[in-house]
């Protein structure tokens, strides 16, 4: 017998677009994708795109009374083991880069944090293709 709808497991990727600390779209997709964890469902791949691959910069330093939003993703990520990646084209205009990029354009030095991952927009459309859900974060008013 095949189970209700509301019974089946989902699978599900996430898109922020929203920055963290001048919009909540960070903050909304973690505790959006804990409750999906909690409730059982998986989530395939979390996408940052736009002003959200700041996210995924390791040089986030916010004062010492607020929430590190790039850490708490992080040990989200790892502890679910769910892949997360960063729009190459948005991490580039934004000064986020890993280790190949760096090295491809001359830069000083690299910042993307683990576990992210650069990507490109193929990475998005793959994803979206495998889940039951695709849910978008952004950060519009």
């Amino acid at each position: 017998m095949k189970a209700n709808h509301k019974d089946a497991v989902l699978s599900y990727t996430l898109v922020i677009t929203g920055a963290p600390y001048t919009s909540q779209a960070p903050q909304t997709a973690l505790a959006f994708a804990e409750a999906l964890v909690a409730a059982g469902h998986h989530i395939d791949r979390v996408f940052l795109y736009g002003d959200g691959v700041q996210l995924a910069s390791a040089l986030i330093t916010p004062p010492s009374d607020e929430v590190n939003w790039t850490r708490h993703w992080c040990d989200f990520l790892q502890q679910h083991q769910v892949p997360a990646a960063a729009c190459i084209a948005s991490a580039l205009r934004r000064g986020v880069l890993d280790k190949k990029e760096q090295e491809r354009y001359g830069m000083a030095s690299h910042n993307l944090v683990q576990p992210f991952v650069i990507a490109g927009l193929g990475e998005w459309v793959e994803a979206t293709g495998q889940s039951d859900r695709l849910i978008h974060f952004n950060g519009s008013v």
